[in-house]
């Protein structure tokens, strides 16, 4: 009994028991809730036996004896109320099987209570850890959503119950872990970083870690991608540049774009390359165009109580354009109610969101008005009338020309191999396209599978991720679209 008590718990025990009875074995709390139960027996009176004991565990608190038996049609079913702590119910052990019984059986129950009471107290540990385990991944969770929403107060509040305190200014990491071992990977992050990294398991892909990491750490931590690639095999990390707390959203897009490149690289780690960023670059006019652009979603005011608003809206477009479907994962909301959600952001900003153009606009949008560092907003000026910005007037800014052309740099330099298809015919053919694989492939004259190689080779030139979100769709849509403004310009002049 106490072999199996440790090789196989509870389980184990009642599996054992149902044999010797050849009947039906089970664990039932005081209100009749059977909480293990196991059948050996091929009379297919499983279910019955089950009812029998719920019916009579109901009725054994108010009997005054430690053990009770009774008879029904052709079987008996034995009672016997485990030992427990004294703060919390035990539950009983019940056993249903066909007469005549088995020599000593009534002996063997008693026998094997108390493996099974120890069984069960042990096995009532490990699901409150693994209960507090959930909770504090859940807490971690949400207070990572809350910086990717740029809820730095409330963030705060939140982390102040857990431990370390939330650094400023912060290193973004991304770690992809082996199947199955994130949770292990996770205790060999918090050893590396000397406990001194907020993790959090990524509530979007499965095999991911979010690390927050101290922007001022010690030369050791700097290096923390490197040292978790080279104690787990198969491990993969991207890393971002520093980036202030407030920030976290685009460190976080920046490590993911690093762990893209990663991949194919042998040390299996990379580090974001500089970049400026189009919502800095667009400057006040951009902001001007920002609020312009989202004002009847932010004034939105819900009919209904319950129903999301603006700040809920808001944010379900953020998450919806870094994670696509996986929105719903990231949300925690139905897949009807995300859809539901667009649908009504659509109405509102009178956009088509299957449009990738549309969809790289709001990005853009919810990008300048979550940057910090942007230059301070005109607001909404009344009084003086001004003609409303359009998109291309953001993007003819000499500052975003800049960042398009250092974006598309690399598709015409010594990266993309000469002997393959044109890398910016075949993006552009991608991203009119609407991202879409097999109209791609249909339009190229290619296959799908030839589609996906070579993006898969473009995101090692580009150093950004296509094909997984948060993709750098919405940024190559952007730059082509400035570089364009531009042309027609210069065959003008």
């Amino acid at each position: 009994m106490y072999r199996m008590a440790r090789s196989g718990g509870s389980q184990e025990l009642l599996h054992w028991v149902s044999g010797r009875a050849a009947g039906w074995a089970g664990l039932v709390d005081g209100d009749g809730t059977v909480l293990h139960g196991v059948t050996r027996s091929q009379d297919g009176t499983g279910v019955e036996a089950a009812a029998l004991a719920r019916e009579y565990a109901k009725k054994l608190p108010g009997l005054d004896a430690r053990s009770f038996s009774f008879d029904r049609g052709t079987h008996t079913a034995l009672l016997f109320p485990l030992d427990g702590p004294p703060d919390a119910a035990a539950p009983i052990l019940a056993v249903v099987a066909p007469r005549p019984l088995p020599d000593g059986l009534a002996v063997l129950l008693a026998d094997v209570a108390m493996p099974l009471a120890m069984c069960w107290a042990a096995e009532a540990v490990e699901r409150k850890r693994r209960r507090v385990d959930l909770a504090e991944s859940r807490s971690r969770e949400a207070v990572l959503h809350l910086l990717m929403t740029g809820q730095l107060s409330i963030a705060h509040q939140v982390a102040g119950a857990l431990k370390p305190t939330l650094p400023d200014p912060v290193r973004v990491y991304v770690v992809e872990c082996p199947a199955g071992r994130r949770d292990e990977v996770a205790r060999i992050c918090t050893d590396l970083s000397g406990g001194r990294s907020w993790i959090v398991r990524c509530p979007v892909y499965a095999r991911h870690l979010i690390l927050v990491v101290p922007a001022d750490a010690g030369i050791a931590e700097q290096r923390l991608g490197i040292r978790v690639a080279e104690a787990v095999t198969e491990c993969v990390a991207g890393v971002s540049e520093d980036v202030p707390l407030a920030d976290t959203a685009t460190g976080y897009r920046q490590a993911f774009h690093a762990l893209a490149v990663a991949r194919g690289l042998p040390a299996r780690h990379a580090r974001f390359g500089s970049a400026p960023d189009p919502a800095v670059a667009a400057g006040a006019a951009g902001a001007r165009w920002a609020d312009e652009l989202l004002h009847p979603l932010l004034a939105y005011l819900p009919r209904r109580g319950q129903d999301p608003g603006s700040q809920e809206l808001a944010a379900t477009l953020a998450s919806w354009l870094a994670f696509s479907s996986h929105a719903t994962q990231h949300l925690k909301i139905h897949r009807n109610t995300l859809a539901a959600r667009l649908r009504l952001i659509g109405e509102l900003l009178g956009l088509d969101l299957n449009r990738v153009g549309d969809q790289a606009a709001l990005d853009l949008a919810l990008r300048i008005r979550a940057t910090p560092t942007a230059p301070g907003r005109t607001g909404r000026d009344r009084r003086a009338a001004r003609p409303p910005l359009g998109l291309d007037d953001i993007l003819d800014v000499t500052a975003v020309r800049e960042w398009a052309a250092q974006q598309l740099r690399p598709l015409t330099g010594p990266g993309p191999s000469k002997s393959s298809a044109d890398p910016r015919e075949t993006l552009r053919t991608w991203l009119e396209c609407e991202a879409q694989l097999a109209p791609t492939a249909e339009s190229l004259g290619i296959s799908v599978p030839g589609v996906r190689k070579r993006l898969t080779r473009l995101e090692s030139v580009l150093g950004r991720s296509l094909l997984q979100t948060p993709s750098a769709r919405y940024d190559l849509w952007l730059a082509f679209r400035a570089l364009d403004l531009v042309e027609p310009a210069a065959a003008a002049r």
